[in-house]
């Protein structure tokens, strides 16, 4: 007697990330979105849009990118949303120096109170990975280049206090209830969908608004004090580097590891330019030592200020 084997086909379901960006809507959270997507991962967005703009996420698909218009600050149902969700990128939050200064109150509810209401929600999804958006800011006038994590806190703004302040929750949640948690302090950051009013990046947005409206581009004092710019797109493959590592409960600098003067920046736009004089309390120089993430989670920038200006021009 013959035996007869039907053939059966089984189908095997991969679960597909998923991740949330608070403050998906803005300069780097739209810019991380694209990142997520093409590695296959499905987006929640949570924005309120004050500076982040839809267009910044308007070439998704809605089955690739869910966008949830919310202020993380003021809703303490964040829950529903974390559900289920792998990764949480906590990037919403407000990031002038000068308006934190006339407003300190509105920067600890949106930096510190909204911190508080995602990490809580994250604790309770057990989420395997938990990024936090700091600043290189909490350094102030840094006495040693390069600066490295270890560096003596310096905080000379509302906006510095708060995002450390923020940055302090993220890592004691870390501690004592054993969540994967990771802080970024970010440099200047610069890329796409930069916002030219001066978030992130003032020199590059200030530019590129004013070669846009065909001004000369403004100098402070003599053009020679150096920023560390890192690209977007590196920025955002720090994100991906870590969230497939092993590593939980660090904080690092994110960072070019090159300094940059504002006269050579200047150089590569082209063009008129008029010095103006220096503002007080600004820093002479900014470097960050990268040594600490580039051996711990083997990631290394690859878009050089040329380059990159370079592509921010042509786009």
């Amino acid at each position: 007697m013959d035996l007869k084997i039907k053939k059966k086909e089984f189908l095997i379901k991969v679960k597909v990330s998923k991740s949330i960006v608070t403050g998906g809507a803005g300069f780097i959270g739209s810019n991380l979105t694209d990142h997520l997507v093409r590695i296959g991962h499905k987006v929640i967005v949570l924005d309120n849009f004050v500076s982040g703009k839809k267009s910044n996420l308007a070439h998704h698909k809605k089955k690739d990118v869910k966008i949830i218009k919310i202020d993380i600050s003021k809703s303490k149902n964040l829950d529903k949303y974390f559900k289920g969700a792998d990764y949480i990128f906590h990037l919403a939050g407000l990031a002038e120096i000068i308006p934190s200064i006339k407003n300190p109150k509105k920067y600890f509810d949106n930096n510190v109170l909204g911190s508080l209401n995602v990490v809580e929600a994250a604790k309770k999804a057990r989420i395997k990975k938990f990024i936090y958006a700091a600043s290189s800011s909490c350094y102030g006038t840094p006495k040693s280049f390069p600066t490295s994590e270890k560096d003596k806190i310096d905080l000379k703004h509302p906006y510095a206090v708060t995002k450390f302040m923020g940055e302090e929750l993220i890592m004691k949640y870390a501690s004592i209830f054993n969540m994967p948690n990771i802080s970024f302090r970010f440099f200047n950051v610069y890329g796409p969908r930069l916002n030219t009013s001066g978030q992130y990046s003032a020199v590059i947005g200030n530019f590129l608004s004013q070669m846009k409206n065909k001004k000369p581009l403004t100098i402070v004092g003599d053009g020679r004090q150096t920023r560390d710019f890192i690209h977007v797109d590196d920025l955002a493959n720090a994100f991906i580097k870590v969230i497939k590592s092993k590593s939980v409960n660090k904080i690092y600098n994110l960072g070019s590891g090159k300094r940059t003067s504002i006269n050579t920046i200047a150089r590569i736009f082209g063009g008129k330019k008029k010095f103006i004089p220096i503002r007080p309390g600004e820093p002479k120089n900014s470097l960050a030592n990268i040594s600490k993430i580039k051996k711990e989670i083997n990631w290394k920038p690859k878009i050089s200020i040329e380059e990159g200006i370079t592509r921010l021009l042509k786009s």
